[in-house]
């Protein structure tokens, strides 16, 4: 595929939405289906990682592909109306495009259930990518040629380095900017209602640039 002048990836969970009432929904009808408590709220308080990291801790290794089929099974049902938009979540989107770049996710949820997410909140993403995490999301970010990946967890910062890519991170998942910062992420923003001006910068005067003119939405975030 070759590489477009401008390609940004995003993460979903906690970066362009808030997935936790709808994923405490969801755990909630998998305790109940399988008979097996799940502490929703802590659940989701480790939100990024796989699925199977958080179901490991609920269930023995032998049944985690009958579980998370199930857990994807149920998802549609009780995760997608619950969970809104991240403040800035479209607004980031639309910035990319309107710079004339692409916008990707690249994201660790399933799919089909991430594409469930963005049509129903009306976030238009050029390509969604999922099953990915961390490290291995290089692998969708350096076949889109993506310059830029944003997101929430230290995770995220691991993925952007291995691609190649800019890593914009915001601190409004698991991880706080403290962790952000020591994971090296290049550049923090306090949320993503700070990325279209921040873009609009990195489009104008080049990366470099870009992050001195963060300085300030860095330190404090």
């Amino acid at each position: 595929m070759a590489a477009h002048p401008l390609t940004v990836g995003f993460d979903l969970d906690m970066t362009l939405i808030d997935s936790r009432p709808g994923i405490k929904d969801a755990y909630r009808a998998l305790s109940a289906r399988t008979g097996t408590y799940v502490d929703a709220d802590l659940a989701v308080t480790r939100l990024g990682p796989p699925l199977e990291d958080e179901l490991r801790r609920w269930f023995p290794e032998e049944r985690l592909a009958e579980i998370s089929e199930i857990y994807r099974e149920l998802y549609p049902r009780y995760a997608i109306t619950g969970s809104p938009a991240m403040p800035g979540a479209r607004e980031a989107v639309a910035a990319v495009h309107a710079a004339g770049g692409r916008a990707i996710v690249v994201t660790a949820k399933f799919t089909p259930n991430a594409e469930l997410h963005l049509a129903h909140l009306g976030i238009e993403a050029d390509e969604v990518i999922g099953s990915l995490w961390a490290e291995a999301k290089a692998e969708a970010l350096r076949a889109h040629g993506a310059r830029v990946y944003v997101g929430d967890h230290t995770g995220d910062v691991r993925g952007a380095h291995t691609a190649g890519a800019l890593s914009v991170a915001v601190p409004t998942g698991p991880c706080d900017a403290a962790e952000l910062r020591a994971a090296g992420a290049d550049v923090l923003l306090g949320d993503l209602t700070a990325f279209p001006s921040w873009l609009e910068r990195y489009v104008t005067v080049g990366a470099g640039a870009g992050e001195a003119a963060d300085a300030a939405d860095a330190a404090s975030a």
